[in-house]
């Protein structure tokens, strides 16, 4: 009855010193699983701060070319409003000059 006691125990402490290395196996990728899921992170995170860093970029070039075409067009109005104010000031002229009878 002893030799089976003993018996007993060993595979006791057998199948105690498994789950011990299974513990110490599992706590061991722990800080390994640890890292991969950090590193995972930050490659997110640099992507995403990539993504939005384009993103940004784009906008400003495009406000840029919005700016740009806003100048370009105001300066034509203002080439117009000048052509225009001479225009008149010659259309007036006319006028007036046809209805006093000089052309």
């Amino acid at each position: 009855m002893n030799e089976k006691k003993i018996q007993q125990v060993l595979e006791i402490e057998k199948q105690a010193q498994a789950q011990h290395d299974k513990a110490v196996s599992e706590a061991e990728q722990i800080p390994v699983q640890a890292d991969l899921e950090a590193q995972a992170m930050l490659d997110k995170a640099r992507a995403d701060a990539q993504a939005e860093a384009r993103a940004l970029v784009a906008k400003a070039q495009a406000k840029e070319e919005v700016d740009a075409i806003l100048a370009d067009v105001q300066s034509k109005i203002q080439q117009i409003d000048v052509t225009a104010q001479a225009n008149m000031s010659r259309a007036v002229s006319y006028v007036l000059n046809r209805v006093v009878g000089k052309e």
